[in-house]
């Protein structure tokens, strides 16, 4: 999934540095509380005592469930459908260029198996994360859902396969949240807290609003081009908010560590970052320099400076 800002190319340089910072951590309980797809998460899965993981969004809990919480395989030739002409068929294939019309069928065709098949939770969370990932891989989109393309593209001209969301094993229990991230701190507790909530005006539940449309399965009156539903407008978004809501999130943190990713591009600048940090406890930021998320032509092209915000509580 090209996912707006993934961590999945400076896992190297978070991890390395949470480590050093930290030493040990197989006694430790690392939170990652605005996981997205998980894969900060993931990496610790099993070098820490547990990992307790939170996204506000349904689409990313469907994820974080799957890749965080699961550790026992499950196979998709469980899955038996027919394809059906159902609500992502008539709004965002009919109505909308979003996928051809044959896999908007067997995407509603399984979504509909998922819902009706007696599924356990972590089986529930597999198929359906194995499903939006899936569809994601076939829509006629730059990369979110904000709006699709004129023209169907080579890949969402392809049939759907279902692929399997792969996760890794583990055998220590960990915990996963769909909750406010600021109120959810107030009743977690552990040792390494962090953070990478959103860092620009761009609201995660508009660009990814299709999968949480497939997630929550509820028939609604998609409104405007895109067809989005009522979506959550995060504060973290809000230049008038975000520094608000971030201050009472390092306030309430019940953790030691605290590790806050936030690239030079977005709205909280650093040194408003440091001066409230630095109220709490020992401080400091290291960075690196890497290529910046391009969802189409006209976006931005060229380097961006990612920081790592360390604070020793």
């Amino acid at each position: 999934m090209n996912y707006i800002g993934s961590k999945k190319y400076l896992l190297d340089f978070i991890g390395n540095t949470i480590e050093k910072e930290v030493n040990s951590l197989e006694d430790k309980v690392m939170c990652d509380l605005f996981a997205g797809t998980g894969v900060v998460g993931e990496y610790f899965k099993n070098k820490v005592k547990k990992v307790i993981s939170n996204d506000i969004e349904p689409y990313a809990y469907t994820i974080i469930y799957n890749k965080i919480k699961n550790s026992t395989k499950f196979s998709l030739k469980k899955i038996e459908f027919s394809p059906k002409k159902g609500f992502i068929y008539e709004h965002y294939a009919v109505k909308r260029n979003y996928f051809t019309k044959e896999n908007a069928q067997i995407i509603d065709g399984i979504r509909e198996w998922i819902e009706k098949t007696e599924l356990s939770e972590d089986e529930y969370h597999f198929y359906l994360a194995s499903l939006i990932f899936s569809a994601d891989r076939v829509a006629n989109t730059t990369g979110v859902y904000g709006y699709f393309l004129k023209n169907t593209k080579f890949m969402a001209k392809t049939k759907l396969k279902i692929l399997p969301h792969e996760f890794i094993s583990s055998n220590n229990e960990h915990e996963v949240y769909n909750k406010d991230a600021n109120e959810l701190i107030k009743y977690i507790k552990g040792d390494i807290l962090y953070l990478d909530p959103p860092y620009n005006h761009r609201q995660y539940g508009l660009n990814y609003h299709i999968l949480n449309t497939i997630v929550k399965n509820k028939e609604f009156n998609p409104r405007g081009k895109s067809g989005f539903d009522n979506y959550l407008r995060s504060d973290y978004c809000k230049k008038t908010k975000v520094e608000k809501v971030f201050e009472n999130l390092i306030e309430k943190a019940k953790f030691k560590y605290i590790f806050l990713s936030y690239s030079s591009d977005g709205i909280l600048d650093k040194e408003t970052i440091k001066i409230i940090m630095s109220k709490y406890g020992e401080y400091k930021k290291i960075q690196c320099m890497h290529p910046r998320l391009r969802v189409n032509k006209k976006s931005k092209n060229g380097q961006v400076v990612e920081y790592l915000h360390i604070l020793i509580k």
